[in-house]
């Protein structure tokens, strides 16, 4: 395979390589001198012997590494946007590069969490890493940029929050900020639940975008999804892998440097079983898939449990079991609507497997399981007597929309139910939330 050594994005990368090993130099003598005050002022100052002249080195140098990075990134983007390995390698780089300053600045504050300090040795290796894989990337595969078409920057902001799902990740932040005021028996503070609520929605986002480029051509074959960004051409795969993996990995640093690292773990772990577990190896291998799948979408309550408490207990998996037991009547519903799209697709829907019948009754079968296990946390102290009205209430009209999608066929009962689920979910964690303050 010929090497692409005079390729202009080659020799970027190299530049990027020689900037950080010059910024990892210098920082470490400064660290060997111990002299902090030896370069006073910032970002210039004037040095006070061998010292403060290194201490002015590294922070040159970390300059010239910002500018080089952004360079990068802004290149890859404009140059690499149809190289599914390059785009998405070199993007990561630069996430990593300011992930580490990230933690490291963190690291500066007094009674940060021990964890920092591994995750910022770990983070430091997986950069370089990355930095050194991606020069052997761009030597081998590195090419001159194609000439693309102008971009409309409005549909291109429109297509990147497409792949994000703001709809379905709105509903989860409800779930997440309900399990917040749960695990805390309190509202929150603001600075907890901004970074909570933002590192679960790039979760969430993130997530989103791997699995349309995953499901891209899938995507294609359905009526419902064939304008994805992804699906519809009017952006390149490299492009959504790209970003959905940036999104995950900033998730993830938020809510270890501002939330705690179980929360980010919890994030993690949703992440995967939904790219991996759901989109993966599911989606098209069982009929079972939304069912198994459904776990990925209770994560969230857990996340914001575990930032308002730093732990787990029993009530938390309480509403892990909520939403797992919403999510197959909920995506039922909708896919008796949408049928024959997952038909010709070939992915195994209840409907599409086992008819339209089969699938009415377990909607029905599963709203009363639903139901039930929301009854039984008052009944165990887990809730009080506003969440037990507001589940006997929201239940009921749950079970009756549920009990007609069962006896009426047709789309629109089913339809109905759809929609009802979602508001339903929305109302039982906004209620929990609510008796969470009031009972304690």
């Amino acid at each position: 395979m010929r090497l692409s050594w005079h390729n202009s994005f080659f020799r970027l990368t190299l530049l990027v390589l020689a900037a950080v090993s010059l910024l990892t130099l210098s920082g470490r003598l400064v660290t060997l001198t111990g002299e902090a005050d030896a370069c006073a002022g910032w970002p210039l100052c004037l040095p006070q012997g061998v010292p403060g002249w290194i201490d002015l080195l590294h922070r040159g140098a970390v300059g010239l590494a910002v500018v080089l990075m952004l360079a990068l990134l802004q290149r890859a983007w404009r140059d690499q946007r149809e190289h599914r390995l390059l785009l998405p390698w070199a993007t990561l780089t630069v996430v990593l590069f300011f992930a580490q300053a990230f933690v490291g600045a963190l690291l500066v504050r007094r009674g940060f969490p021990p964890y920092l300090i591994t995750m910022h040795t770990l983070t430091g290796a997986a950069l370089w890493a990355a930095l050194l894989g991606l020069v052997l990337f761009s030597a081998l595969y590195a090419r001159d940029a194609a000439a693309f078409p102008p971009l409309d920057w409005r549909q291109r902001a429109r297509d990147f929050l497409t792949l994000t799902k703001p709809v379905v990740a709105a509903l989860l932040l409800v779930t997440t900020y309900a399990g917040m005021v749960a695990g805390g028996g309190t509202w929150p503070a603001f600075g907890l639940t901004f970074w909570t609520l933002l590192g679960g929605f790039l979760a969430a986002g993130g997530s989103s975008a791997l699995n349309q480029y995953i499901d891209r051509d899938l995507d294609k074959n359905m009526q419902r999804t064939a304008r994805r960004p992804l699906a519809a051409g009017r952006m390149m795969p490299a492009e959504g892998l790209a970003f959905g993996l940036a999104l995950l990995v900033i998730s993830f640093y938020l809510l270890a440097g501002f939330v705690n690292l179980l929360a980010a773990w919890l994030a993690l772990a949703g992440m995967v079983y939904y790219v991996l577990v759901y989109s993966v190896l599911l989606k098209k291998a069982t009929v079972q898939n939304i069912v198994i799948g459904g776990g990925a979408g209770a994560i969230p309550p857990l996340v914001g449990w575990a930032a308002a408490s730093g732990s787990l207990s029993i009530p938390a998996l309480f509403l892990f079991a909520i939403v797992f037991l919403w999510t197959p009547p909920h995506f039922w519903a909708l896919a008796i609507v949408r049928r024959q799209d997952y038909a010709r697709a070939g992915v195994p829907m209840l409907p599409v497997v086992r008819g339209e019948k089969e699938t009415r009754s377990q909607i029905f079968v599963y709203s009363l399981e639903l139901v039930g296990l929301t009854l039984l946390m008052p009944l165990l102290g887990y809730a009080g007597s506003l969440f037990l009205i507001s589940a006997l209430v929201l239940g009921g009209m749950l079970i009756y929309a549920a009990w007609r999608t069962w006896k009426q066929a047709g789309n629109k009962v089913a339809w109905q139910m759809y929609r009802w689920s979602s508001m339903y979910l929305f109302f039982i964690f906004a209620a929990l939330a609510f008796d969470a303050v009031m009972t304690r």
